[in-house]
């Protein structure tokens, strides 16, 4: 059984909660014990107890972000520490790249970064895909270099580290489920849609400038509704009017229009969560060529399906 240390911002938490999640049914096989789950705030008293959770692990996640490289505790103490025993043979680091960042010229830079290709978890489409390719390559490692492999921890020496200490047994089983009122699923829902506005705006621009035979033009009709059409050789190849609010309630809507007084709808995302996440879900209309309804998607994820909807006639 493999120890894993979970290195992270109190501003990653939910994130951290629901890797936690992920790596539960590891812990169910009886391939990974003892991650440590206890909020760290940059600089709160160092304590023994945690330095031997991080010197018991046998794998060391960096869950990386703005906040993490910004808290003195998690990028000079942990990630230090870390990086040592990673050196010297005793623990395996990984990084899992939670929100973009600039982390390539950290001192963890050169090491192999979660998920795929360092790709920040909060940009997938779908978070519980990127938190399964995570597992996913967690796992590898664990098959490749299994605890009996690696040096046995040592009793550390250097400064700032005391003499190990036995803690009192606890369940790691600590996070409660989330309750998200209605105001909260309305400032997502809008914020979303925002973010999605300005999402649509930047790619007609770069669509027009990287393809010489396109021109595009992004309209904003109102605070709650905009048009975007590609042209190819000056004849509208594509048009869609993305709207918030409409025939479907609280939700966005994406319609193959761009008449501001149609109604028709090609696709509808709303607003839906779990135990610890907003998110949004699409109606599948679209799902018979790109999508699966049950998908949770991030502001991301959504913008980009609506993106491709856009694209589908160009592509």
């Amino acid at each position: 059984m493999t120890n894993i240390f979970i290195s992270y911002s109190h501003a990653d938490e939910d994130f951290c909660s629901m890797l936690q999640k992920h790596l539960a049914a590891l812990k169910h096989q009886g391939l990974i014990d003892g991650w440590h789950d206890r909020r760290i705030d940059a600089g709160d008293e160092f304590e023994n107890v945690i330095d031997q959770h991080l010197l018991d692990a046998r794998v060391i996640l960096l869950l990386v972000s703005a906040d993490f490289i910004a808290s003195r505790y998690c990028h000079e103490v942990e990630m230090t520490r870390a990086l040592e025993r990673h050196r010297d043979g005793e623990a395996r680091v990984i990084p899992v790249i939670l929100r973009p960042c600039d982390w390539k010229d950290l001192p963890f830079g050169k090491l192999l970064a979660v998920p795929k290709d360092g790709k920040p978890v909060k940009s997938w489409p779908d978070i519980d895909e990127a938190f399964l390719d995570v597992v996913q390559q967690i796992k590898a490692v664990l098959r490749k270099d299994p605890p009996t492999s690696m040096a046995p921890a040592v009793t550390p020496t250097s400064a700032g580290f005391g003499a190990r200490v036995v803690s009192r047994p606890r369940s790691g089983n600590l996070t409660i489920r989330k309750v998200f009122s209605e105001s909260d699923k309305d400032d997502f829902l809008e914020g979303s849609y925002t973010y999605i506005e300005d999402y649509f705006e930047n790619s007609l621009t770069e669509l027009a400038k990287r393809n010489p035979e396109v021109s595009t033009r992004f309209r904003k009709i109102n605070e709650n509704q905009f048009t975007a059409v590609v042209y190819r050789g000056g004849r509208a190849v594509s048009r869609c009017k993305i709207s918030l609010g409409g025939m479907f309630g609280r939700s966005i809507t994406f319609s193959n229009t761009d008449q501001p007084n149609d109604n028709s709808v090609n696709e509808s995302l709303s607003v839906d969560s779990d135990d610890q996440h907003l998110f949004l879900q699409a109606m599948g209309m679209a799902h018979f060529f790109m999508i699966r309804g049950e998908q949770k998607l991030t502001r991301e994820g959504a913008a980009e399906l609506c993106w491709s909807l856009l694209m589908r006639p160009l592509q």
